[in-house]
Order: C-alpha cells, then sequence, then structure tokens
C-alpha cells in the first residue's frame, strides 16, 4: 500500500465531520463512510471498480474505526472530569 492511500483516512474523517455538522443523522455515518471510500477509492485507483472497491471499503472502515475511537476516547476522558 501506498502512503497516498494512508492520507485518504482523515480526509474521508474530515469530510464525515462536515457533513455530520450540516445536520446529517449520526447513526448513518458508517454507512456513509463505507459509501463515500468506495467512490474515493475507485476514483483514486483511476477508476478500476474491483480494485477501487476493495481499497474504498478499507479507507471507509479505517475512517469510522478512528472517528468511533477517538470518539470514545473523549467521551471516556469527560467522564473522568466529573
Amino acid at each position: 500500500m501506498e502512503y497516498i492511500e494512508l492520507v485518504l483516512i482523515p480526509i474521508l474523517i474530515g469530510l464525515l465531520e462536515a457533513i455530520k455538522r450540516t445536520g446529517f443523522n449520526s447513526k448513518f455515518i458508517p454507512i456513509l463512510s463505507i459509501v463515500l471510500g468506495v467512490l474515493i477509492g475507485v476514483f483514486y485507483s483511476g477508476f478500476d471498480i474491483r480494485e477501487g472497491a476493495i481499497l474504498g471499503i478499507y479507507i471507509g472502515l479505517s475512517a469510522v474505526g478512528l472517528y468511533s475511537g477517538s470518539k470514545a476516547v473523549v467521551q471516556g476522558v469527560k467522564q473522568q472530569r466529573k
């Protein structure tokens, strides 16, 4: 895997956060992450559907994991301060 593919994960997280702030129901963020990840993967791979879909699923799932993991850490820190 190339390093540029790792840069796509925080870019997707930024997109998801911007979409969430527009009022999008955060319950559907994981699904949206995979869909956007596949679109980004297909575009990045030069419109090779098979390779792009696999890369996109990887990017989407990684973004959701990083997003939810950081959210859990922030909530844990807030609870310890109480």
